[in-house]
């Protein structure tokens, strides 16, 4: 009651990228998203009081409540990358913390489409490698050079 909705323009952004996800195999993930969760614009007066860094999205245990900040709608370049951030905030609505949901969304990449050779250039891949790099090093150690990404 003390946040807004979405607008219909961003309930249709969001479907948009629920429907990438269900393409690419994450049913699970999809059934959260589309018959549990509650999308919000903005922040309830408690996350208003605690606070939080920059973020795309955060997601409200077990409430299965998930508010979508302006950048969710404004820095993803398309529906894929929206879409990587929902399965990040999908692994938080199933009780996940940070660092798991930040593995499990780095770890899926592929099989969601969200790929380096598509994405090296845009700014949630290049605000999100380098948490993961420096949270697993260990997911980072393939190729030639022993520093590639390994998933």
């Amino acid at each position: 009651m003390t946040s807004d909705g979405l607008q219909p323009q961003q309930r249709e952004e969001v479907q948009k990228a629920i429907v990438v996800l269900d393409q690419h195999g994450f049913s699970r993930e999809v059934f959260i998203l589309k018959h549990l969760t509650a999308f919000r614009a903005t922040d309830n007066w408690w996350n208003r009081y605690i606070g939080h860094r920059e973020a795309y999205a955060a997601t409200n245990f077990p409430f299965e409540i998930v508010t979508l900040y302006p950048e969710f709608f404004s820095v993803p370049v398309d529906d894929n990358e929206r879409a990587a951030v929902l399965l990040h905030e999908s692994c938080h609505l199933m009780g996940s913390g940070e660092e798991a949901a930040l593995g499990a969304t780095w770890r899926n990449k592929r099989q969601l489409g969200w790929t380096i050779d598509r994405y090296k250039q845009t700014r949630l891949w290049n605000a999100t490698e380098p948490l993961t790099r420096a949270q697993f090093p260990y997911m980072f150690q393939c190729g030639a050079d022993g520093q590639s990404d390994c998933f």
